[in-house]
């Protein structure tokens, strides 16, 4: 008999964690390597939960795929581990157990960890191996993007005929990334061709019962809950789970109550919750129809008054503009600071762009700075940098709540330098996301959604700006770059400082068809030294050997240099005039003398500069 006869009349029970028990057992490395070198710790394990009323087994392969087993430079024993690990299975199993290949969610909550083409392979490799062994079915769990779940599910189904589990985790109660409820994510996976759909780890069983409550029994599959055994606790530099084992007694009458037919656990339970679970289903039959408690929509939010203020989108495409950038200090004196920013504010320069601990040194935060930036007696608009490299997907998601509530509505997002580059070479990057799922989540608060997919009850209205380098070898490989960002949600961008007029006119050649405005970077140099440190050692920054040779003809005449340097940045002023609306000034060495200088001349070119009453053309 397969599962899918066997479920027709019948509650089954699946497994607990395996990784719980080997972790409470000491062992803190990858756990799937254990099929090679502890096969007998993983065959009890098994045997436990078969002992304790599991119908269905899952293989130790959750994270035996080539992407994860990198991680631990393992990635050349795929195979290996797999194949040992249906090996062991079948070993513990007896004639009534389901042996399900257990191939887990690559991304978790961090896309950076693979592309959708790199797991589509990554996934081939590990789902031929489990197929090759002789399982009696496949098990798909801990995926918190439904998009990388359909699409793994989808090629699982071309290969086999076998029943598959395909199992999501929610962010919170009913929702999954991006807001999708799971009714939603249930029926997509159902249609997808999963014989069984369900939901496991990241929350216990209450909050799973509730959020079934509100979703129908599937058309074709049938559902499956693994809830874990509670949330965790971190003590003494372990996560503790303090769900007692009886509680999931009751728990199994409550899921059959929802339409559940295979239940099991996740993080956290034990052999002692399995045989809960066990007991509590006694006697009960599946439950074959079902009264769907319809829940209001998650996501309520609020419309954001129109801002009276023009964003910097509507004036670079209204007229010319300037940005410029004067990163927050690295100390606390900021009298300095604040007077380069109103030099700049009299000059009529439309904004201020705030680095985000550039070249990855601690400054002094650039929201304080932006917010002092704001205050009347300035009243300046700030461009905030955001890194992934500072925050976690926490950090970030709290960053731009505040951000908001602040008021500060234009956001620069990028990478970040690396640490090492930095004052503490030795601090930890965090990269949750690419720069690329930064900007389409910032672009997810406009919709009012959290990253969790929770309501924020207020749509937020942030402009995105992303960066852009033209200083490559190829250009059209950074446009198709830049037209991925658009499709995630960029609105402007501001590109690296360009030192060659040529190259601003080959920039707006290679993006003639790109509507996103775009601001020519534009760094005036201080010194022949200046210029080849720029050029030898600053990624993304290429000078041309004329103006090296140019620069390098002042010698050390600091005056002669400077004089040369503003003379070069006119000149590739000039030809981004152009062709552009948007010049992005960088100022070096808090030289912003230099960026109101060369602010006065862009307002001049452009016959728009009024100082004291009288306009310079």
């Amino acid at each position: 008999m397969d599962l899918l006869t066997a479920l027709k009349d019948r509650i089954l029970i699946g497994d607990g964690a395996m990784g719980t028990l080997l972790y409470s057992n000491g062992v803190d490395r990858c756990f799937e390597e254990l099929n090679l070198t502890h096969p007998d710790q993983i065959f009890y394990t098994h045997q436990a939960y078969i002992q304790s009323g599991a119908n269905v087994i899952q293989t130790n392969t959750y994270s035996a795929n080539y992407i994860k087993l990198a991680r631990y430079g393992l990635e050349d024993k795929v195979k290996k581990i797999n194949k040992a690990a249906v090996k062991i299975a079948k070993q513990a199993a007896n004639e009534e157990t389901f042996i399900f290949g257990s191939i887990g969610g690559i991304r978790g909550t961090q896309k950076i960890l693979g592309t959708i083409d790199e797991i589509k392979r990554s996934f081939r490799e590990q789902l031929y191996c489990l197929l090759l062994e002789g399982v009696d079915g496949l098990i798909l769990e801990t995926y918190y993007s439904v998009e990388e779940l359909k699409t793994v599910l989808a090629i699982a189904r071309e290969e086999t005929d076998l029943p598959i589990i395909a199992n999501v985790s929610m962010h919170e109660p009913g929702v999954l990334e991006g807001g999708v409820s799971l009714e939603h994510a249930l029926h997509e996976l159902d249609q997808t061709g999963a014989d069984i759909v369900g939901i496991n780890c990241r929350l216990g069983p209450h909050y799973m019962v509730e959020s079934l409550k509100s979703v129908s029994l599937p058309e074709n599959a049938y559902l499956a809950a693994y809830p874990n055994a509670s949330l965790p606790a971190y003590q003494d530099g372990k996560l503790i789970y303090n769900s007692q084992p009886d509680y999931f007694k009751s728990c199994a009458q409550e899921f059959r109550n929802q339409g559940v037919r295979l239940i099991g656990g996740c993080c956290g339970t034990t052999p002692e919750h399995i045989r809960a679970l066990a007991s509590g289903i006694e006697g009960l039959k599946p439950l074959k129809e079902k009264s769907v408690v319809k829940k209001q929509s998650t996501i309520e939010v609020k419309e954001k008054p129109v801002q009276r203020q023009s964003s910097l989108i509507e004036i670079v495409k209204d007229r010319h503009s300037i940005i410029v950038e004067l990163d927050p200090p690295r100390h606390l004196q900021t009298k300095e600071y604040f007077e380069g920013v109103q030099s700049l504010k009299n000059v009529g320069v439309d904004a201020i762009t705030l680095a985000d601990n550039s070249l990855a040194t601690p400054r002094i935060s650039n929201a304080a700075i932006a917010t002092l930036m704001k205050k009347p007696e300035i009243g300046m608009t700030p461009l905030i940098h955001l890194t992934c490299r500072d925050r976690n997907l926490i950090g970030l998601q709290s960053h731009l709540m505040g951000l908001h509530a602040l008021g500060i509505h234009e956001i620069l997002a990028i990478t970040g330098d690396p640490t090492k580059i930095g004052d503490f070479p030795g601090a930890s990057s965090v990269f949750d996301v690419t720069s690329f799922e930064l900007i389409q989540l910032i672009k997810q608060c406009n919709e009012g959604i959290s990253f969790s997919g929770k309501s924020l009850k207020e749509k937020t209205t942030f402009r995105i700006a992303a960066a852009f380098n033209p200083n490559v070898a190829h250009l059209d490989k950074a446009v198709r770059r830049m037209e991925k960002k658009i499709a995630y949600g960029a609105d402007y961008f501001l590109t690296q400082p360009l030192y060659s007029s040529e190259q601003i006119i080959k920039l707006k050649e290679a993006t003639q068809h790109i509507d996103a405005p775009i601001f020519v970077g534009i760094m005036p140099l201080t010194s022949s030294r200046n210029a080849e440190f720029l050029h030898h050692e600053v990624p993304g920054i290429k000078l041309t050997d004329e103006v090296r040779s140019r620069m390098a003809s002042t010698g050390d005449n600091r005056e002669r240099s400077e004089k040369e340097g503003l003379t070069i940045a006119k000149e590739l002023i000039d030809t981004a005039l152009e062709h552009f609306k948007g010049i992005y000034l960088v100022t070096p060495f808090m030289r912003y003398d230099l960026t109101v200088e060369l602010s006065i001349y862009i307002k001049k070119k452009t016959n728009a500069f009024t100082r004291n009453g009288v306009t310079f053309k």
